[in-house]
């Protein structure tokens, strides 16, 4: 199980990134567009790195749902390997069996 704080840190940062998502992608527009000019290009990066560095989605991390736990993440069940493993042997998870041949 991963600390609460992790935990509640993480959901922070989702938000913190749903908020500022259209104003990034935006900005990133007119840095990418090549009809715009070099001060906007430079005025949009400049805003860009006064944004909230949580804002970056790159920082979310994929956590289990049940446990909490940042590695071995399958993002179709949003469980970790081991929760995965549990649920499915315990018959939770519709549509998944034990593969036998």
């Amino acid at each position: 199980m991963a600390k609460k704080s992790m935990i509640v840190k993480n959901i922070k940062r989702k938000q913190i990134v749903e908020r500022y998502r259209d104003r990034r992608f935006e900005l990133k527009k007119i840095m990418k567009d090549s009809k715009s000019s070099m001060e906007d290009k430079i005025s949009a990066r400049m805003k860009l790195e006064k944004m909230p560095r949580d804002a970056n989605p790159n920082r979310v991390r994929n956590r289990c749902v049940v446990t909490g736990r940042p590695r071995s993440y399958y993002r179709r069940f949003g469980l970790s390997r081991i929760t995965f493993r549990e649920m499915a042997l315990k018959g939770q998870i519709p549509g998944v069996t034990k593969a036998s041949w």
